[in-house]
């Protein structure tokens, strides 16, 4: 139920247009690599392939705050992540990585989609953080930081917001 949970991802591909899309926070590591679960066949991923830097955008409407982060993206279609990942998934959730088609084509009517019986083109894709901002809103002023990753380490300074 957290805010977080649905955030923007923002991909760019060799045609070199911003493409956002709201996903699904699945996992936050303790070194704060994100993780989301997605079709191998949709453009994010045809997108990552092109150009693995990412943007995400984060909202919390009633502390009004914004989180944005750049980081660079990867993506595993293996069976042990599989295993791993998409067994645990409830049923109806996994029926969604084995429509016939791959997301985005053509569909005569929602009615018409076919799903696959034995194959499923589930991956996840892990950011890695290498900058963060942090934006509140607030009276008498708003907030702002940046987080820049600095070799192993995390450097923050204050930005007009």
């Amino acid at each position: 139920g957290h805010p977080f949970r649905f955030f923007t991802l923002a991909t760019v591909g060799l045609d070199q247009v911003a493409r956002l899309r709201t996903v699904v926070l699945r996992h936050v590591s303790e070194d704060l690599k994100l993780t989301f679960y997605t079709d191998r066949r949709s453009k994010k991923i045809t997108h990552i392939k092109e150009n693995k830097r990412v943007s995400l955008l984060m909202y919390h409407p009633t502390k009004m705050f914004q989180i944005k982060i750049l980081g660079t993206a990867t993506y595993k279609d293996d069976e042990d992540t599989k295993k791993k990942y998409y067994e645990q998934l409830d049923p109806k959730a996994k029926r969604q990585y084995t429509t016939s088609r791959s997301p985005g084509s053509n569909l005569i009517h929602p009615d018409h989609l076919e799903y696959l019986n034995e194959e499923n083109h589930f991956c996840t894709v892990e950011i890695t953080p290498y900058k963060i901002e942090f934006l509140k809103l607030s009276q008498p002023h708003h907030t702002r930081v940046r987080f820049s990753k600095v070799g192993a380490e995390w450097e923050s300074e204050y930005l007009v917001p």
